[in-house]
């Protein structure tokens, strides 16, 4: 995400160096018209956020804007995340401002330390991790610019008395079935509680009560009074505490009590100073509260104005994909993927170990626009697409058999020489001459894909294929290939197993022909194919992976598994040209005519060497 007011018009001394503008959207409009405005220019910095109006003291806030990600640990990061990742950090980086990453963790139930270390983990690899460091007034903190929700729970607390003392929230004993019912739909307004119209003193001492332990889980709860006729059904008293004993992953059981995110999310905003609170559409509903829930608690000096004000994105939709936390934790925990970093899952652990980087889903996400209008769907083939032109220009290339065929040169000791190998050389990235060469050698059998020979030729087929008699009775020739950098050579025949298995080809090689000489023109042929000589192959196994659901539009079934692709995932076993053998878990390499693959990250755990495909070279999906 590049300024938006990048000029144009290119630099007189060298114009290729000009660099087109970012393409504009609503975000970027709201976030300079309060800069030029000075919407913001009065806020202080200092103190500690969970001292609540912290903000009045302290020196002017050194951030033009402060944006958030904040994720709930309950569950692995996914695609979705990745858009609203990108978002906020690149727009605060953008404009001389601190995006904040914030654990929203109100919910112990569902939360765990090993959520809170691979969300770091994803916001680390996508590449921001130092954007959250150098702040001059937390220094010192793990991390300058992370945060809990839990670290302000005292000032929620706080913040609830006095909603309850200026008549703005009352405790509520109703069951939860008699709430529901209470509530109305869109066609029917909503009945008051019986215990809307409790004394703010009789409220606050049933709240304190509900702090203390003195009532069991879902005796009570905790609600705003605002209006339970209004159209919309988030204003109709919503919850703001319910009783809940769990421990906390990070208060333990201090508290047995905990705020509703609607509840707590704005307040964490308005503590942290931030500005442009962006998140997705599905809590638009949630912004009149969100105004409300500021409003009060300006007006009680618990807060200073400005507050923040929440900006709604559309969310990112790709087809076959789900983004539901839920179900795919389902996913992980019947066994039906190899954990939240399965290669399959839309997770960033998954994308990651599948191959994909950091650069590609920024590409992506730039590409599918920021949007206030929901509901389309991005094709999987563009986030395959921002994968390749990203790593079309830096992927070291290299040659596979993913299915292996003995090709046998049978004249290759009279020609060569016996035992002889010929060295034989390509380079490591076309793209990047600095990057030199890779070395191998051609010998007297090689590994060919099986697909690579055909013993009767499909019409058009123009790879290796024996002598034989066509429908008209006509001899046709054995078909010569170029075996790529090495030699062209010509089918003679092939050998079967008793079941009728082609098991190896044979040809022979045309001595003058090789790669790079001056006879490698001598001979025109049609086909080339890609090999690796039997003598120095390293023997591997691939990980062929396709998209995990088979619906173009998932999450329409009762069950999530009754979507799944079962051809999601194909092993086999074959080998790659000898300089990849000490080939690093993570590297990313594009195989030539068979796509991009990457060493899997476990793949040195048990001694194998594993390669994961992480796309095509071209979108074949469906053809």
């Amino acid at each position: 995400m590049t300024s938006p007011n990048a000029k144009t018009g290119g630099n007189k001394e060298h114009p290729e160096a000009a660099a087109p503008a970012a393409p504009s959207n609503f975000l970027r409009h709201v976030i300079e018209h309060d800069i030029a405005e000075g919407t913001y220019a009065t806020r202080r910095w200092g103190g500690s956020p969970g001292d609540g109006p912290h903000h009045q003291a302290g020196m002017p806030d050194p951030a033009k804007i402060r944006t958030r990600f904040p994720p709930e640990p309950n569950g692995y990061l996914h695609i979705g995340h990745a858009k609203s990742i990108w978002l906020n950090f690149e727009l605060a980086k953008e404009y001389g401002g601190v995006c904040h990453l914030r654990f929203d963790d109100t919910n112990p139930e569902k939360e765990e330390q090993e959520y809170v270390d691979a969300i770091r983990e994803a916001i680390a690899w996508m590449g921001y991790e130092t954007l959250l460091a150098d702040d001059p007034v937390h220094r010192g903190t793990m991390r300058e610019h992370e945060y809990f929700a839990s670290n302000y729970f005292d000032f929620m607390y706080r913040a609830a008395e006095y909603l309850v003392t200026a008549g703005h929230a009352y405790v509520d004993e109703q069951t939860p079935e008699e709430m529901r019912a209470n509530r109305g739909d869109f066609g029917k307004p909503g009945t008051d509680s019986p215990f809307r119209s409790r004394a703010p003193e009789e409220n606050l001492a049933r709240l304190r009560q509900m702090k203390n332990g003195e009532l069991p889980d879902g005796a009570a709860v905790l609600r705003a009074k605002i209006d339970m006729a209004s159209p919309n059904i988030n204003l109709r008293d919503p919850t703001l505490y319910r009783i809940r004993r769990a421990t906390h992953h990070n208060t333990g059981d201090r508290w047995c009590i905990y705020p509703m995110y609607t509840f707590a999310h704005p307040i964490e905003d308005a503590l942290e100073q931030i500005t442009h609170s962006i998140c997705t559409l599905e809590f638009e509903d949630q912004r009149p509260f969100y105004d409300w829930l500021m409003q009060r608690l300006c007006e009680g000096g618990l807060l200073v104005a400005p507050p923040p004000h929440q900006y709604e994105f559309a969310r990112l939709n790709v087809t076959h994909v789900i983004t539901s936390k839920r179900k795919l934790r389902q996913l992980v925990e019947e066994g039906h993927v190899d954990g939240w970093d399965d290669p399959r899952m839309p997770t960033l652990a998954g994308l990651r170990r599948r191959g994909y980087t950091p650069e590609a889903l920024k590409l992506f996400c730039e590409r599918s626009g920021t949007t206030k209008t929901g509901g389309a769907w991005t094709e999987y083939a563009a986030l395959e697409a921002a994968l390749r032109d990203t790593l079309d220009p830096i992927a070291p290339r290299a040659m596979a058999v993913l299915d292996p065929l003995a090709l046998e040169i049978t004249n290759w000791d009279a020609a060569m020489g016996a035992g002889h190998l010929e060295p034989c050389h390509a380079p490591v990235n076309p793209h990047d001459e600095s990057a030199g060469q890779r070395h191998f050698s051609f010998g007297k059998t090689l590994w060919i894909e099986r697909e690579d020979f055909q013993a009767v030729p499909e019409k058009g087929y123009r790879r290796l294929y024996p002598p034989h008699t066509n429908a008209s009775n006509q001899a046709i020739d054995g078909n010569k290939v170029r075996l790529k950098y090495g030699y062209v050579v010509q089918c003679t025949g092939f050998e079967q197993d008793a079941d009728g298995k082609v098991t190896k080809v044979l040809a022979e090689v045309l001595p003058e022909t090789k790669s790079g000489t001056p006879g490698a023109d001598s001979v025109k042929v049609k086909g080339v194919i890609g090999w690796v000589g039997a003598h120095d192959a390293v023997a591997a196994e691939f990980r062929l992976y396709e998209r995990l659901f088979a619906a173009d539009q998932p999450g329409m079934a009762e069950n999530v598994t009754e979507e799944l692709n079962a051809g999601s995932l194909h092993t086999v076993s074959g080998y790659i040209e000898p300089g990849l053998g000490g080939a690093k878990a993570g590297a990313s390499y594009q195989f030539e005519r068979l796509g991009y693959f990457v060493v899997d990250t476990r793949s040195d755990r048990d001694g194998r060497l594993v390669f994961n495909r992480t796309s095509g070279l071209k979108d074949s999906w469906g053809k």
